[in-house]
């Protein structure tokens, strides 16, 4: 699904303005790097993507949903469509690794047959198949992360959105996990990435873009983590 965003903006109370006159166009089976410093919107803008919350003004549209007119019906079936990764993975303690992943497609109300049938075949793309009867607490921080990703990605949706994947990372786990998300988005997956990363952005060079204080100031093609100085 192509992601259209226009003139968006983002006011939280009682006058914060966390995104403001967003112009961008992601089409479908892109890989996008959200880069900027703290405080810079990129976690906004990927709640707004995500529906988490709604725009204050301007039009954000994925694919055929209008993300502003949504009906509780029609965002439940966006958001099978959305997969997000979080930076601190928010895996639930009390359950291992292959139940955490299945409880996805048991919200969803998918046959045991199939939940059991997609679970294995993402925990092996992910590389976490034989660590899947240990609980969070027994992983390393990459693993969670690998578990965070098969979570996401379990129902195969149109768009991933990473907040900070690499963030709490060592830089050989996190180029692992990067290698895993590259994969991800060369199957067809839309994948937009915010991070603070300098060193993954410029090795794996995709599409950059850049906020600064709520506004988009660089839209910048296998670009790196600071603008070229001949951009």
């Amino acid at each position: 699904m192509d992601i259209r965003i226009s003139g968006v903006a983002k006011v939280f109370p009682p006058d914060i303005v966390a995104l403001e006159d967003i112009y961008l166009t992601v089409s479908r089976g892109e890989f996008v790097y959200l880069v900027g410093t703290t405080g810079s919107g990129k976690t906004t803008l990927l709640r707004l993507i995500s529906r988490e919350v709604e725009a204050t003004r301007g039009q954000l549209t994925v694919g055929d949903f209008v993300l502003r007119k949504m009906k509780s019906l029609d965002l439940a079936f966006y958001r099978r469509d959305v997969g997000v990764v979080f930076q601190d993975f928010k895996l639930l303690s009390h359950l291992t690794v292959v139940e955490n992943v299945a409880f996805v497609l048991e919200v969803l109300g998918m046959p045991p047959k199939e939940i059991r049938e997609r679970v294995g075949e993402v925990l092996e793309r992910v590389g976490m198949w034989r660590r899947r009867f240990l609980y969070p607490e027994q992983l390393s921080g990459g693993e969670k992360q690998r578990v965070a990703i098969a979570r996401a990605v379990v129902n195969t949706p149109s768009i991933l959105l990473a907040d900070e994947p690499t963030g709490n990372l060592d830089t050989h786990t996190a180029e692992d996990v990067m290698q895993l998300l590259l994969s991800i988005n060369a199957s067809g997956t839309t994948v937009i990435m915010a991070t603070h990363n300098k060193y993954i952005v410029d090795a794996y060079r995709q599409r950059v873009v850049e906020l600064r204080g709520g506004r988009m100031i660089r839209d910048e093609k296998r670009g790196r983590y600071e603008e070229d100085e001949n951009f």
